[in-house]
């Protein structure tokens, strides 16, 4: 499974972009950055969208995509969520309010994106991969997801703070290669951090003991520190022992 990094960042500057990561040039988990990191054939190519939760920095790129998939032509691209995450993205993005309803363009026997629902811990088959959501705590409807392409498997957080059903997930998979994980804000902004449930360093640390010994090794990839608050992240990161951790950055490629 090859894995590329498109946007991991929870903040956007010229030199940070949201978070989107690209799993075999077909799926992308999460949209955050897609149309401005992929060229046009690139786009085409896309398959499916799997999205954690309808936070703009992780939808945000669904619109753009939607309008150039229509002028190229081609398949359906797969919108791909849990229910929750699926009726906000219909009546709030994709209204032809905000946004044309791109489930209905350029006709309804030739829809441009079509929506997949997916109920949490049934795993379905996507393009390819097995692909299980299993919920998690964010201050909206928000999943994690297992994804394996039946060699290996990765899973990905998507934005949560504290959590435990994801654990217990994640120590039922013998062939999982990397856990990707978010990161938001230092120690210092832990009330900020459990207000709007993300991340900090010793909130991450608290839960990767969760992992317990058998894949204490397993590589943990971080993403979405805020912008304004990388520093101050990375240093505190910096200190937790034991783990095997990186920073993500954009361009950053991975066989898994």
């Amino acid at each position: 499974m090859d894995l590329r990094v498109l946007g991991c960042h929870g903040g956007e500057s010229p030199k940070h972009q949201c978070p989107a990561f690209l799993l075999d040039g077909r799926v992308c988990l999460d949209a955050g950055s897609i149309t401005n990191m992929l060229s046009l054939k690139e786009q085409q190519k896309l398959e499916a969208v799997v999205v954690s939760h309808a936070h703009l920095d992780h939808v945000r790129d669904l619109a753009m995509l939607a309008d150039t998939r229509t002028q190229q032509g081609g398949p359906p691209l797969v919108i791909a969520s849990t229910p929750g995450t699926i009726a906000v993205l219909k009546r709030h993005f994709f209204n032809d309010r905000l946004w044309p309803d791109f489930s209905k363009i350029p006709g309804q026997k030739n829809p441009t994106v079509v929506f997949q629902s997916l109920k949490p811990e049934i795993e379905i088959e996507l393009c390819g991969f097995r692909v299980k959501p299993v919920t998690v705590d964010h201050s909206v409807e928000a999943a994690a997801y297992v994804v394996g392409d039946g060699t290996s498997s990765i899973v990905y957080s998507g934005d949560t703070g504290p959590t435990d059903r994801l654990w217990d997930v994640m120590k039922e998979q013998d062939n999982l290669r990397a856990l990707l994980m978010e990161v938001a804000f230092p120690n210092e902004q832990a009330k900020l951090a459990r207000d709007s449930c993300h991340h900090t360093p010793i909130s991450l640390e608290k839960e990767l003991k969760k992992l317990g010994a058998k894949q204490r090794d397993l590589p943990v990839l971080l993403f979405h520190i805020k912008p304004v608050f990388q520093k101050a992240v990375e240093q505190e990161l910096a200190k937790i022992k034991a783990r095997n951790n990186t920073i993500l950055n954009i361009g950053d490629q991975y066989l898994l």
